[in-house]
């Protein structure tokens, strides 16, 4: 079974093509951020791709515009990341259905706990800190899938596969038959085999961020050369 390749940019004017050859190199899903000011779960490529991000005048409606014409040029999943606050400042449903009629397929909102307005549909989170409770919760509310974060802190390339990822994927396995993605900390070739052989699927974020900032080229070498070490562990599975 094909193992889902999740890529991460910043929502910025170059963004509909990069994602665009990001989904040509392999991705099969793109998360949209959303910059905000105080972005609590990003880590420091993603924290500073924001702050450009803010400083090029990225603001939500900006953003919607950049959704919609990502959505123009590709099919895959679009799910706009970003914090609660910028619901707040929009109005809660009216940014859901401004993203949705601009192309959104779900959300992401990192600092939004599961009981929290359940309404949005949204692809929930869960952490090697999160109790069978929680798991559970999220499991019942998420959108289709689970987004496990592999380690307690913010986004960033790190040097190994975090080892608190596998028994978080076994205590997520007990409550639910949900596809679970993995990210956080994933970056590399290696990353990913490994991660493979746990869960569904990968989320890039960080890593993929800097080589958009190289331009498409680098950053489609990057997706490809994920995509072929996901492709290679789910042959060997």
């Amino acid at each position: 079974m094909r193992k889902t390749l999740v890529v991460y940019l910043m929502a910025m004017p170059d963004t509909p093509e990069l994602a665009c050859a990001a989904v040509e190199a392999g991705a099969d899903v793109v998360e949209l951020g959303f910059p905000f000011s105080d972005p609590l779960a990003d880590g420091p490529v993603i924290r500073l791709a924001g702050e450009r991000a803010l400083a090029a005048g990225m603001r939500t409606a900006r953003c919607l515009d950049v959704l919609a014409e990502t959505r123009s040029l590709v099919d895959v999943p679009l799910v706009p990341m970003t914090y609660a606050s910028i619901f707040d400042a929009y109005g809660w449903e009216r940014l859901e259905r401004d993203a949705r009629s601009a192309g959104a397929t779900s959300f992401i909102v990192a600092d939004l706990p599961a009981d929290v307005r359940p309404e949005l549909r949204r692809v929930q989170l869960v952490a090697p800190t999160s109790t069978d409770e929680r798991l559970q919760l999220a499991a019942s509310t998420t959108d289709g899938w689970l987004y496990l974060v592999t380690v307690t802190g913010t986004t960033g390339a790190r040097a190994e596969l975090a080892p608190s990822l596998a028994p978080l994927v076994q205590r997520t396995r007990a409550v639910t038959d949900l596809p679970l993605r993995a990210g956080f900390g994933i970056s590399t070739p290696e990353h990913a085999r490994a991660a493979a052989e746990l869960v569904d699927g990968i989320v890039v974020g960080s890593k993929a961020v800097a080589a958009a900032a190289q331009g498409a080229r680098e950053l489609a070498g990057l997706v490809s050369s994920l995509r072929g070490a996901l492709d290679a562990a789910a042959a060997l599975a």
